[in-house]
């Protein structure tokens, strides 16, 4: 089986055999990249479905999985999504324009915000992550379990050496 990292791989060995030991590194990274386009494609399905972004799922899914009352401080939100305030305050406001979130208050200082999944939110990133698990295991069907932990591990791996260990 030949897929477009072995062709690429094959047309530089011919032009250049001696980048042949660097060409390995095609075999993995290469093929990342082109797993990207798929992972892009399954999020644009999902975004069509449920009529939210990533950055919604994402934010909605942190929420949720925060536990109850699934409210988080809106510098949580900056901190993690690596995005700037201004972006995270429009992705909040788009998704409470859609009822999926409010904005709460809970002291007299109005810098201090705290964003809580409505009950329709909650309701939304449920159906949601199931069928974002559903594709992702399609996605993964054709490994093994063995293979799947394998290449969760070596994946591990090379974030951990790369400095990329929270989500802060």
């Amino acid at each position: 089986m030949t897929d477009a990292a072995d062709l690429i791989i094959e047309q530089w060995r011919s032009q250049r055999p001696e980048l042949a030991d660097g060409l390995k590194a095609v075999e993995v990274l290469g093929r990342i990249q082109r797993m990207q386009r798929v992972h892009d494609q399954h999020f644009k399905e999902l975004s069509d479905e449920f009529g939210i972004t990533m950055g919604e799922f994402d934010m909605l899914a942190a929420l949720r999985r925060s536990g109850p009352p699934y409210t988080l401080s809106a510098g949580t939100f900056v901190k993690a999504a690596m995005v700037s305030p201004g972006a995270i305050t429009n992705r909040i406001d788009r998704m409470e324009d859609k009822g999926l979130v409010e904005r709460v208050r809970e002291s007299a200082d109005r810098r201090s915000v705290q964003i809580r999944l409505t009950e329709p939110g909650k309701d939304l990133i449920d159906k949601a992550i199931a069928a974002h698990l559903r594709g992702y295991d399609q996605i993964l069907s054709v490994l093994t379990p063995q293979e799947r932990e394998q290449l969760a591990l070596g994946l591990r791996k090379i974030l951990e050496a790369q400095g990329d260990t929270t989500l802060s």
